[in-house]
């Protein structure tokens, strides 16, 4: 089986400083460059220990002058949150910046309490995006924006900074159920997957049947189908588990942490590793487990791109250093040929 792979990132805080945590994940992310990883993919989060690179484009801009081949973009911007002539030209400067390399995620974001920070509410974020969305693919495509709605509004805009890649960067969207894989595949759209492999299964299925009929007698290729999951590897099972079970808990507290700060809570992921394994959602072990595993997940899951968490919690720098060269030199050749 060939397979693509990349990197989901949340840049979760752990118990590092900041600045200690951007220069590590840089020098992670050169190594996922000289491997030929596909992608890199950032996460964008808010008033949380989930992601410190709230800004995902100023972080980007670093990944841009640190790689060479590497893809990367943010997994998403939350669109609600920005201004999106300002966003138009942060977009077309990353994608010169890296000639060609960035990829735009987009969405409404997935946590009311990040968005209400913001004074967002949910239902209308879900309104706002799609406008947003509308303004930027205007503003990309067309030489002037003009655009009259319920929460932009732009007169004879000139568009002077185009983007790089021709008509605009590669598209990408998160898909939760079988519904939300229909527009992405109408519209040639990159999609990642965070369900277990029997739902995603019914998502990816969905998204096939649907680019076949739009696309049918095209000469387009069918875009990414990226199956995100935790991953960590070690030189044996035992060590594996040992080492990541810690930095997956503290991941864990990171992501409810505003669930919980407001007598919520969010069962998407369990708390520890060992159940996070047994329930689809994690894949650690030595190489050998590892490659049996992501066969067996990629193949029922119906996804033909790995969008590995390989960096997590508190994990420290040399532990994601070590899991990311096994995998490099022991479990990606399998799934090259």
């Amino acid at each position: 089986m060939k397979i693509d792979m990349g990197v989901f990132d949340h840049m979760d805080q752990g118990h590092f400083p900041p600045h200690e945590l951007y220069e590590s994940r840089l020098n992670i992310i050169e190594k996922y460059d000289q491997a030929g990883f596909y992608g890199y993919h950032v996460a964008e989060h808010h008033q949380t220990t989930l992601g410190v690179a709230s800004s995902p484009g100023i972080f980007l801009s670093s990944v841009a002058q640190r790689t060479k081949q590497l893809k990367f973009g943010p997994l998403v911007y939350l669109l609600p949150l920005y201004n999106p002539l300002r966003l138009i030209d942060e977009i077309c400067m990353l994608d010169h910046l890296s000639k060609g390399r960035f990829q735009l995620g987009i969405g409404p974001g997935i946590s009311a309490f990040e968005t209400a920070y913001y004074g967002v509410g949910h239902l209308e974020a879900q309104r706002m995006y799609r406008e947003a969305f509308e303004v930027i693919m205007a503003g990309l495509t067309q030489e002037v924006l003009d655009h009259q709605g319920e929460y932009y509004r732009y007169f004879n805009v000139p568009m002077i900074l185009r983007p790089y890649q021709d008509p605009h960067p590669p598209l990408w969207y998160g898909a939760a159920h079988p519904g939300g894989a229909i527009w992405p595949a109408e519209a040639n759209v990159n999609i990642v997957v965070n369900s277990p492999r029997d739902r995603a299964r019914a998502i990816t299925d969905q998204y096939r049947e649907t680019w076949t009929k739009t696309h049918k007698g095209g000469e387009t290729e069918m875009p990414k189908i990226g199956l995100v999951r935790h991953v960590f590897v070690g030189e044996t099972d035992e060590e594996a588990q040992r080492i990541a079970a810690g930095p997956y808990h503290t991941w864990k507290l990171s992501h409810v942490e505003l669930w919980r700060k407001f007598h919520a809570d969010s069962t998407l992921w369990p708390e520890e590793l060992d159940e996070a394994m047994r329930t689809d959602a994690a894949i650690v072990g030595s190489p050998e487990t590892v490659r049996e595993i992501l066969e067996d997940v990629m193949t029922a899951s119906g996804c033909n791109y790995l969008v590995g968490r390989f960096g997590f919690g508190d994990m420290a720098h040399d532990d994601l250093a070590r899991s990311v060269d096994l995998f490099v030199s022991d479990v990606m050749p399998h799934f090259q040929k």
